[in-house]
């Protein structure tokens, strides 16, 4: 049963994400950090952040949905910003590739969500 937005298979995966991000954007170069390394620190916590203030608003359909829409905008946003990344040469190409996959698959896990979701 679900009491919290960290039951949410949605929050635990982009949570995790955002924490491997984090830890990886501190291997770019010092000029990036304020740069890539900043857009992909805030757009990978978006995610997370987007789905618990959501959850707090489940009630309001319409709300949480808003919240989740801004979520997966964020998914997409770090398909983007991965990709530069890879293209800069500032990460490996299978750590972009993997982090790519989860990411588009998250994206779908919360239009699911989205597309499924009822008030109570």
């Amino acid at each position: 049963m679900i009491q919290s937005f960290k039951d949410l298979e949605i929050y635990t995966e982009s949570y995790e994400l955002a924490i491997i991000v984090n830890k990886e954007v501190n291997k770019f170069p010092f000029y990036e950090n304020n740069d890539l390394g900043s857009q992909l620190r805030r757009c990978s916590k978006s995610i997370p952040a987007n789905i618990a203030e959501g959850w707090a608003k489940r009630r309001f359909s319409k709300e949480f949905k808003h919240h989740l829409d801004i979520a997966v905008g964020s998914c997409n946003e770090m398909e983007v910003h991965i990709s530069m990344a890879k293209d800069l040469d500032y990460w490996k190409k299978e750590f972009c590739e993997s982090l790519l996959q989860r990411y588009i698959f998250l994206g779908g896990k919360i239009v699911k969500l989205r597309d499924n979701w009822k008030t109570f």
